[in-house]
């Protein structure tokens, strides 16, 4: 419980710090991505461009959906609630909102600092790989989650097979 109490304020930070980072950078980053692809591959670069609101809104939920999978799960480990869960990211939700709009409000550095990043979003390469990293992470949590499992279920059967020798061998 001490190390969740430590860490918990670390991981809405850094929830926090996505939260508002998408929406500030992923249309940025599909409209660089979509008019470079239109160079290469213009029928593609068309349809992506009368899509581009479908496209912002996949690759934004894309950042939700790690992050408000991810968070709680650290946060309040395996034994979640769904109505714990849920709090959870919708404090981290509201916060991400009224944190941006209260930064907007009154100038605050932080959020001209952000909006100058903007410009590395114009780098097409750059941007796939913001807009990438939400999946290659899913990718990468469901391989460690296989990893996890297969070594619990190999642990299970070793201590089952301990068992059923001790059993024997006490008869």
């Amino acid at each position: 419980m001490g190390k969740t109490a430590l860490i918990t304020p670390l991981y809405i930070s850094l929830a926090w710090t996505l939260l508002v980072s998408y929406q500030l950078f992923t249309q940025t980053a599909v409209s660089t991505v979509v008019s470079h692809v239109t160079v290469v591959l213009p029928e593609i670069g068309w349809w992506m461009s009368y899509r581009i609101d479908m496209l912002v809104f996949v690759h934004a939920f894309a950042w939700i959906f790690l992050i408000s999978s991810v968070i709680p799960s650290v946060l309040l480990g395996k034994q979640r609630s769904v109505l714990i869960q849920f709090v959870v990211c919708l404090t981290l939700t509201f916060l991400a909102f009224i944190i941006q709009d209260l930064m907007k409000v009154y100038e605050l550095p932080p959020i001209s600092q952000m909006l100058n990043l903007c410009v590395l979003f114009e780098n097409p390469i750059f941007a796939t790989l913001y807009l990438s990293t939400p999946y290659v992470l899913m990718l990468l949590l469901d391989i460690g989650l296989r990893k996890e499992r297969l070594e619990d279920a190999e642990f299970e059967k070793i201590k089952e097979n301990y068992k059923k020798q001790n059993s024997t061998t006490s008869s």
